[in-house]
């Protein structure tokens, strides 16, 4: 199971009731995020979750309101004793941005791991999750992410008895492991059927519709996506700022064939985002206003 927390779904200021960019998701006793805006810390502690198993951030792009929240992150989690290494996955740049920021906090009991992404796409490995950076368009280099979950095909028992596998094998090749034992080696094709439908999430933000958006969040259970503005006469300023009015989000979860959608990343004039759905739901039905502290827990599919 992935559970999803859209922490914060503001975007250029926070506000009251609305904090910065950023999302978190957990499994299996890893936490991923996807930016820093300020007030992430905050909104992490009001949602419950630990600050101590964060293992990747990852950055769609270097402006403030992506990352500001960054150093007081680090301080946060050196103060909680962290010793294990933190991954951190970003445009390019990543390393240069980060040490700066980094001056108010330059002593940290961890070591920081810099994954720059390299090209328009890249797919990183990280604690059995599939992140996948690739390029959106914004007015500076900015990437959209997906984690997706893999799921191995079922366990065939009649399998494993005609190959006369021991008993004790049988676990770690379930979980795709090789294993040797009295000599002989069995690997998980010998016992498992087909992969299955795995989890997926895509999100991007700060940027205009493109091409590769809806290439990368094909298929996905949740797909989370800027809609900086909702109001229709904004349509204009939208491209001015290279940012996606509601309805652009919405053609492009029809065209993914998404099972659902969440807006994020509000234009700080944008008070009631609900006011604004009818015309969203119109092109794609299953269509929801994020709004900070909003969760989901993604299951594999029952069979």
């Amino acid at each position: 199971m992935l559970d999803v927390c859209l922490l914060g779904c503001g975007g250029m200021m926070p506000l009251p009731r609305r904090w910065l960019t950023a999302l978190m998701c957990r499994y299996n006793g890893s936490s991923f995020l996807i930016d820093c805006g300020e007030g992430t810390q905050i909104a992490i502690k009001e949602k419950g979750w630990s600050f101590k198993p964060i293992d990747v951030i990852c950055f769609t792009h270097y402006h403030g309101d992506h990352i500001s929240g960054l150093p007081g992150l680090l301080l946060t989690m050196g103060n909680a004793e962290r010793q294990e290494p933190l991954t951190l996955i970003g445009p390019k740049g990543l390393e240069r941005v980060v040490n700066a920021l980094r001056v108010i906090a330059p002593e940290l009991p961890f070591e920081l791991v810099f994954r720059e992404i390299q090209g328009a796409e890249e797919t990183f490995t990280v604690s059995g999750c599939r992140i996948r950076a690739f390029r959106v368009n914004h007015n500076v280099l900015c990437y959209g992410y997906t984690i997706e979950i893999d799921r191995a095909g079922r366990f065939d028992v009649e399998k494993a008895k005609a190959a006369e596998i021991p008993l004790k094998c049988w676990n770690p090749l379930q979980k795709g492991q090789t294993v040797e034992a009295d000599g002989k080696r069995y690997t998980p094709d010998m016992v498992l059927g087909p992969p299955r439908k795995g989890i997926k999430v895509a999100y991007c933000t700060d940027t205009r519709p493109v091409k590769s958006i809806a290439e990368n969040a094909a298929g996905a259970d949740l797909f989370i996506c800027e809609g900086m503005y909702g109001e229709p006469d904004k349509a204009a300023k939208a491209v001015e700022n290279k940012h996606m009015t509601f309805v652009e989000a919405a053609s492009l979860a029809r065209e993914a064939q998404v099972k659902e959608m969440w807006l994020t990343h509000y234009s700080p004039s944008l008070v009631r985002p609900e006011e604004y759905m009818d015309q969203v739901r119109v092109i794609f039905p299953n269509a929801w206003p994020g709004k900070d502290g909003k969760s989901a827990e993604l299951a594999f599919e029952e069979e």
